[in-house]
């Protein structure tokens, strides 16, 4: 029987997903990300089932310690390098596909979160930490470069030279210092991670489906050109926002002085909810 390493958990809307070995610092191994990306995929497969998805860890030790370092000697054990630059893509794979779920993802830091950790924070939309967590890259620590991200989606997180340290140094930093540094939203006590991230999970449930995710195809997008074609990107996005169920139940919902309720956003529109590309 296949040991279970990622938990799943789906109630109102939201799915949590738990990488589940202690005993590893929840390491991702290659049967972890295996079964983490399976659940990804479900949750691409039923994203209108689902309005906002948790990553966190098991235990109260570490969100993610990084990769499995064991399995990288194996690999580096075989006649050639092959096996082990194909991990290393399959876990860029699986990461670029969390970062592209279309409903807001939350990283809930319980823990060490270093190396593959942050990588794998760096894909979340928002990052919620308990006040003992630490996080850091940590792969020049042990004569390692990065290759789950950190080099590319670090330095879009936080400033340049703050990213440099991070990377250079391999230091852990605690989670304050790293709401400072912009890399996490909010720092709580550790006892009461779980239901700030609940709290916050379920204020981004109640928002438009459909609107949350064209506002992530927008931010993505402004990052990859500039400030005035991003603007115009937006005008383009609500050539088909305009026609949605969502944006019409909220001009009611401002109108009657009530709350919003947003639909399924399979059926909230009758564009295809993509942002427009700038001509």
């Amino acid at each position: 029987m296949t040991e279970r390493l990622i938990g799943r958990e789906r109630k109102d809307g939201e799915e949590w997903l738990t990488l589940d070995h202690p005993a590893s610092m929840n390491a991702l191994s290659l049967p972890m990300l295996e079964q983490l990306a399976e659940a990804v995929e479900d949750l691409h497969r039923d994203s209108g089932a689902v309005r906002c998805v948790v990553i966190t860890g098991a235990g109260r030790k570490a969100f993610c310690a990084g990769g499995d370092l064991r399995g990288f000697q194996a690999d580096l054990a075989e006649p050639t390098t092959d096996r082990l630059l194909a991990r290393l893509r399959y876990a860029q794979q699986v990461f670029d596909r969390i970062e592209d779920l279309p409903m807001p993802v939350i990283g809930a830091v319980n823990g060490v979160a270093v190396a593959g950790g942050l990588e794998l924070l760096l894909c979340c939309d928002l990052v919620i930490a308990a006040e003992s967590a630490r996080i850091g890259d940590g792969h020049a620590r042990y004569g390692i470069i990065p290759a789950g991200g950190s080099s590319a989606r670090l330095p879009r997180k936080i400033a340049a030279n703050r990213a440099n340290y991070l990377l250079l140094s391999a230091e852990l930093l605690p989670a304050r210092t790293l709401e400072q540094w912009g890399l996490v939203n909010q720092v709580v006590a550790d006892d009461e991670l779980t239901g700030a991230v609940q709290s916050l999970a379920r204020m981004l449930a109640r928002h438009s489906p459909l609107g949350l995710q064209t506002i992530k195809q927008l931010l993505r997008r402004g990052l990859q050109s500039g400030p005035r074609a991003a603007a115009r990107a937006e005008i383009g996005a609500f050539a088909s926002y305009a026609r949605s169920a969502d944006l019409a139940e909220g001009l009611d919902a401002f109108a009657q002085k009530r709350e919003p309720v947003f639909r399924d956003p399979r059926r909230s529109s009758t564009g295809d909810g993509e942002v427009a590309a700038d001509e």
